[in-house]
């Protein structure tokens, strides 16, 4: 039954009066909410979004107060904002939604002073927002939560136990919902409201990502414009320790530094203990196999008067995901340069990474990369170079690589390096 026009007038009021007061309480997720189109479909059960439109079904919307409305905005635009709706892949989809909202609702969560009526329904109870080891799902990206709760559910298997993360009270629809419940700690979730059924579903769903990558650059330029200093917080954490996360790498690292791949096997640990004889006196180890690492690489950022800072951005972005496709198991030196190089700082995880900040804005000699290499690294040279650059530079001869593979990463078509690998990137 079609619904009555003074019907559509209170729920499209309603709808924009949340977009407003979010505006002014929650200006960053107000600006992006501008870009959503809003509906109500009486078929929809609770509310979900496909990427371009946030949708509600018409009793969960009178169900709810203004403050959960909110939330429930809020929810749904850090879905498509973090790309969530395309980043599945072959993911198992109820691991990888989970997942998906455990990350969202600890942001907002933190967004609002770590106060758990500002993520709960008076129908569904506190939503799920820790991830299966206990810390906040804001510490972590989808992917990073989605390969615990994958190792939980595999232990949980091996030992008999039932799969607590697998249960979930869905919607009935090809993907079930999960947004709400509890969830924390790795308790069972109780019913979900929020239906992922529509991720991906828009038409132009494959080309969204860049499109989202730049509204969300516009919001943080329009806050920081709007208060300078940032000093009451109108930016959100998540924003600011995220972006990078926004813009998918463009590189397949697994198979650009493939030649640098070390196996190393862990055959037994003692941490953690093999949880079967956790209630026994024996303190047993338990297998952990054969990991992928990669180890002592030298990734050389270009931040000469020539790089822009959105190029500078997706240089950043790039070592991200070669983190991110390693699962961590990635380890090197992080360096920037233009006519000099000042000193690379290791890094041995994302968290490390994210605290070395970019330096530089002179002109370009990729010479003084390798002049560094030969004086200042000598005794543990790298096992290789990768220079993320524009290439507006003139190219050393190949001899003053002294051997060291290098892997020229160039953010244009334009330029082509007389030597060593080459791959590019879009900016």
């Amino acid at each position: 039954m079609a619904l009555s026009e003074e019907k559509l007038r209170i729920y499209s009021r309603r709808l924009l009066l949340s977009r407003m007061r979010l505006l002014c309480s929650h200006g960053f997720y107000g600006l992006l909410l501008m870009h959503m189109i809003f509906s109500v479909d009486e078929e929809v059960e609770t509310a979900c979004t496909d990427g371009r439109r946030i949708i509600f079904g018409t009793d969960f919307l009178e169900e709810l107060s203004d403050a959960e409305l909110d939330f429930v905005m809020m929810h749904e635009i850090l879905h498509v904002v973090l790309q969530h709706c395309a980043r599945e892949g072959e993911r198992d989809p109820l691991l990888f939604n989970i997942a998906s909202d455990i990350v969202v609702n600890s942001n907002i969560l933190l967004e609002a002073g770590m106060k758990p009526g500002a993520i709960t329904l008076a129908k569904y109870g506190e939503s799920m927002h820790t991830a299966p080891d206990g810390k906040e799902g804001h510490l972590y990206t989808a992917e990073q939560v989605y390969d615990m709760l994958c190792r939980q559910q595999e232990k949980q298997k091996a030992t008999g136990a039932s799969s607590s993360s697998g249960k979930s009270k869905g919607t009935g629809k090809s993907r079930p919902s999960t947004g709400g419940g509890g969830g924390a700690g790795g308790k069972e979730p109780a019913e979900g409201w929020d239906d992922h059924s529509r991720w991906g579903t828009a038409e132009d769903a494959d080309t969204q990502g860049e499109v989202w990558a730049k509204r969300f650059r516009d919001a943080c330029n329009a806050i920081e414009i709007r208060d300078p200093s940032n000093s009451r917080g109108l930016l959100p954490a998540f924003a600011a320790r995220m972006l990078g996360e926004l813009r998918r790498a463009k590189t397949d690292w697994r198979t650009v530094l493939n030649e640098f791949v070390q196996e190393e096997v862990a055959d037994y640990s003692f941490s953690p203990p093999d949880r079967r004889f956790a209630d026994t006196d024996f303190f047993l180890p338990d297998f952990n196999g054969t990991v992928e690492v990669v180890r002592n690489i030298l990734f050389m950022i270009d931040t000469s008067g020539s790089m822009s800072d959105s190029m500078i951005t997706a240089a950043y972005s790039e070592i991200k995901g070669a983190i991110d496709q390693f699962d961590g198991k990635l380890a090197g030196q992080l360096g920037f340069f233009d006519a000099v190089v000042l000193p690379p700082v290791p890094f041995e995880n994302e968290e490390e990474f994210r605290i070395i900040r970019p330096k530089g804005g002179g002109g370009t000699d990729f010479g003084a990369i390798f002049s560094y290499v030969r004086t200042e690294m000598q005794e543990n040279p790298p096992a290789s170079i990768v220079i993320l650059t524009d290439g507006y530079a003139p190219f050393p001869e190949e001899r003053e690589a002294g051997g060291i593979p290098v892997l020229w990463l160039l953010n244009n078509d334009k330029i082509d390096p007389p030597w060593g690998r080459v791959t590019r990137i879009e900016v």
